[in-house]
């Protein structure tokens, strides 16, 4: 059910209303998800005569942002309105003989100063992502980096509300509209004044996920004893596969918030389709469209991330995702009738292979 929209963003509410228990969808196995989501794209692949049609929903993005996309790519060509919407950010390819005064010359250079936070360009599900506090961390950082790959480096937002805003362009009015909200919260345990946060986070299904996780690193002391009540956050990222909570705002959804994310994404080169990521700084904000900064922008590969809120039947959240692939569908046949070829299969599998290989190789996040 979507969040009411009188909630607030407070440790004490989000504390209270987070459920123990996993989703439906959360409970299933990645490859059972994947069953029924295939035969539809096979499906809706023969009705459109492409199975990879969907890597022409944004013509500028590699694969539409399919796979084995920058992050980067989405920032390039932004005008003024959806650039003072964007977090400040440089590229940084990782090269031998990087010094640390060079670094953080280019930070300066970019308006950037610690805490920064770094990703990988071509990254998949928060991999590689950690929040870095000074130079010396950084370069450990790059220092475990691939070679020759680009890191992203970006201001750490500090704003208290995350969400994932799914905006489609219909291809037969050109109204730009959201299609999808959820808010994202962060792995986190409640204190009791008696267990540490090892014990807290191994009684919690979904802090165990971070907990078993071999690519992140957990920078909390886990003997750490919080007290009663108090909210101790445990990641940088709010990924359910390191235990986040994904929560349906489509109560937030209203008439403002709409015009400000199509005035974003109308700025944007030939961008019909995809999530921005945004951090904000009250449930009254979000719903204004107002404060609202990007962390990322997602394309064709974006999933309709309010389906995996707890609360939603198993039916439904495959009811959403669904919907979201045939819309993809429409609008890369749309594109392609304006003259965008989609990749072949073999490019996509390559980019795919490719963008699997990097996640491998980098850092842990955090």
């Amino acid at each position: 059910m979507p969040l009411p929209l009188r909630e607030v963003f407070s440790p004490a509410a989000a504390a209270t209303r987070r459920p123990a228990a996993l989703g439906a969808l959360e409970r299933l196995p990645k490859w059972v998800i994947c069953i029924p989501l295939v035969l539809q794209w096979i499906v809706l692949g023969i009705r459109y005569r492409s199975l990879s049609l969907p890597t022409a929903a944004n013509p500028r993005i590699t694969a539409g942002g399919m796979v084995g996309e920058g992050k980067l790519e989405y920032f390039a060509g932004m005008g003024p309105v959806a650039r003072a919407a964007t977090a400040r950010h440089i590229g940084l390819r990782v090269e031998d003989g990087m010094s640390a005064a060079d670094v953080q010359a280019r930070m300066a250079a970019g308006g950037l100063g610690f805490p920064v936070v770094a990703k990988p360009d071509l990254g998949l599900c928060g991999h590689g992502v950690r929040r870095v506090d000074g130079i010396e961390a950084l370069m450990d950082y790059l220092g475990r980096f691939p070679q020759g790959e680009v890191v992203v480096l970006q201001e750490y937002l500090a704003q208290p509300g995350e969400a994932g805003i799914f905006y489609a362009r219909d291809p037969a009015t050109g109204r730009g509209r959201i299609i999808g909200l959820a808010l994202r919260d962060f792995p986190r345990v409640v204190g009791d004044g008696v267990r540490s946060i090892a014990a807290l986070a191994a009684a919690d299904p979904r802090a165990r996920r971070l907990l078993a996780s071999p690519l992140h690193d957990l920078t909390r002391d886990l003997s750490q004893v919080p007290a009663a009540g108090e909210l101790v956050r445990l990641s940088t990222i709010g990924s359910t596969r390191v235990g986040g909570l994904y929560r349906d705002a489509g109560t937030c959804i209203t008439p403002a918030l709409v015009d400000a994310v199509d005035a974003i994404a109308r700025d944007m080169p030939e961008f019909y389709f995809g999530r921005f990521d945004v951090r904000f700084d009250s449930l009254a904000d979000l719903a204004c469209g107002r404060g609202l900064r990007i962390m990322e922008v997602n394309g064709a590969g974006s999933e309709a991330i309010e389906a995996w809120d707890p609360d939603t039947p198993l039916w439904r959240g495959f009811a959403l995702i669904f919907a979201k692939q045939r819309l993809l569908f429409e609008i890369a046949h749309a594109r392609r009738q304006a003259g965008t070829q989609p990749l072949s299969l073999l490019a996509l599998a390559a980019l795919h292979l490719r963008q699997q290989r990097l996640i491998a190789s980098y850092p842990p996040s955090n």
